[in-house]
């Protein structure tokens, strides 16, 4: 089996999109923060409540880390002693269709959990490409043959 360093051709060839997006928030804890904030703001303290089992040190880095990369703001609310409420940005909201179709991924995988279902009906909701330009759902190979945008 060819180990992850095997699957670029070339160390020159610039990284793929996908391996820009986990370079910025591809580990565990990382997306459940971003889940946690989905409803809103919330403290250090609500995060750790939100993301069960995150030691506050892991925390702490990932927030800052989340910060940097533009996902997460931090904003005051103390300053003596000084303590932050943390929220995404419009780029961390960005997200939320990421997360829904990685947790529905999940879900349909799993005897434990429900897919994502519709409100009005319960039917499993299904995700589709769709070209707003030529107006037609894109099935999956037709998606991959060009990535020009």
């Amino acid at each position: 089996m060819p180990s992850r360093t095997d699957a670029r051709p070339r160390d020159d060839a610039p990284p793929t999109p996908l391996e820009l997006a986990l370079e910025r928030v591809g580990d565990r804890w990382s997306l459940l923060l971003v889940e946690a904030l989905l409803d809103g703001p919330r403290r250090f303290n609500e995060l750790a409540e939100a993301v069960g089992g995150i030691a506050p040190n892991i925390l702490t880095d990932r927030l800052r880390r989340l910060e940097r990369e533009g996902v997460v703001l931090a904003r005051p609310y103390s300053d003596r002693p000084p303590r932050m409420e943390y929220a995404l940005t419009a780029a961390g909201r960005d997200l939320a269709g990421a997360l829904r179709l990685l947790a529905d991924w999940g879900a349909r995988r799993s005897e434990d959990t429900e897919p994502l279902r519709h409100s009005l009906c319960g039917t499993p909701l299904e995700a589709r490409w769709y070209c707003p330009t030529c107006t037609v759902l894109v099935e999956d190979p037709a998606a991959t043959e060009a990535r020009l945008v």
